[in-house]
């Protein structure tokens, strides 16, 4: 091998922030052999079939696109191997069996958004900013029986601002991450490749992300809340239950501000004015710019104030 026109890729991922690192790929002239990604899903009211994100570029750029429903099937291992791929490469897929990540004479590797060990699981970029991060990363890693837990690659490191949203973070890291993968193969092509062993530390964590864990709790530090807002902002994005006088709804959270302060005002009280509107946390307020009433269009809360009344007493519970 002696270039990279001359080493077969295989591509697996499945939403957005994957096309950014195939769509770097592509540019770059690296031989893209197979995309998989995953089966066409019912979607909308009419609920029609639709492709992933990186089926729709992959047709585009007209690379071969393989959907199975199981990774394990005859068929499906039959097909990959008949790609006779030299590496794998894994952005945002799912869990691969050993028949499949063993397959390449190179190997398979992930793209990982976190320095790794820390923040493995379904969403690191959401926890690293919920848990008040100041850094974070990509890291690739070769894949290996467990998740997330193989041997480090490479690693970059960039910055969380301090009003960083998970929107932000995640196109940051994304276009970081572009950049770590094509650095990898580069590596991988020119057997400049030296591995590092995860450290064995008890990591942070990444979870997927449920309704119980994106209520948030107003009896929380103002800062927490904070965090946790703007860790899920735009996406699912934090909600809360909304007690109005006698009516009870849901809403959730997106642009905020905060201020610290001391206060009497019980966690989750609503205090509003004419174009704001203020909830108040253990140690303070958090500012709400944006969000979404159940049953109504996501608005500016001048806005949503324009028409719709919160009555004295009102509670976020």
């Amino acid at each position: 091998m002696s270039s990279k026109k001359d080493l077969r890729i295989v591509f697996m991922g499945t939403p957005d922030f994957a096309v950014t690192i195939l769509k770097k790929m592509v540019e770059e002239s690296f031989k893209i052999v197979g995309v998989i990604t995953a089966p066409d899903k019912p979607a909308g009211r009419g609920r029609k079939l639709k492709s992933s994100a990186v089926k729709v570029y992959a047709e585009d750029q007209n690379l071969n696109v393989l959907q199975p429903t199981n990774l394990k099937s005859e068929s499906f291992i039959q097909e990959l191997a008949s790609l006779q791929p030299d590496l794998q490469i894994v952005v945002a897929f799912r869990m691969l069996p050993k028949i499949v990540w063993s397959l390449p004479k190179y190997g398979t590797f992930n793209l990982h958004a976190s320095l790794l060990p820390d923040y493995r699981g379904a969403a690191p970029i959401h926890w690293a900013i919920i848990n008040g991060e100041t850094k974070t990363g990509a890291t690739t890693f070769f894949i290996d029986e467990k998740i997330d837990t193989g041997e480090i690659i490479l690693a970059k490191e960039t910055t969380i601002s301090n009003n960083e949203t998970v929107g932000s973070l995640h196109d940051k890291l994304m276009h970081l991450g572009a950049n770590l993968v094509t650095e990898t193969v580069t590596a991988i092509i020119n057997k400049e490749v030296s591995t590092t062993k995860q450290p064995t530390k008890a990591p942070k964590l990444a979870p997927k992300l449920t309704p119980e864990n994106t209520r948030v709790d107003w009896n929380r530090p103002t800062k927490e809340v904070y965090n946790f807002i703007r860790g899920l902002n735009p996406f699912p994005a934090a909600w809360t239950s909304i007690l109005n006088g006698e009516e009870e709804t849901t809403a959730k959270l997106y642009k905020v501000t905060m201020n610290l302060e001391d206060q009497k005002v019980t966690p989750g009280s609503i205090i509003q004015s004419k174009n704001n509107l203020s909830v108040a946390t253990s140690d303070g307020f958090i500012h709400i710019h944006e969000m979404k009433v159940a049953g109504k269009k996501k608005m500016a809360i001048r806005d949503l104030l324009n028409g719709y009344y919160f009555e004295i007493g009102s509670k976020m519970l």
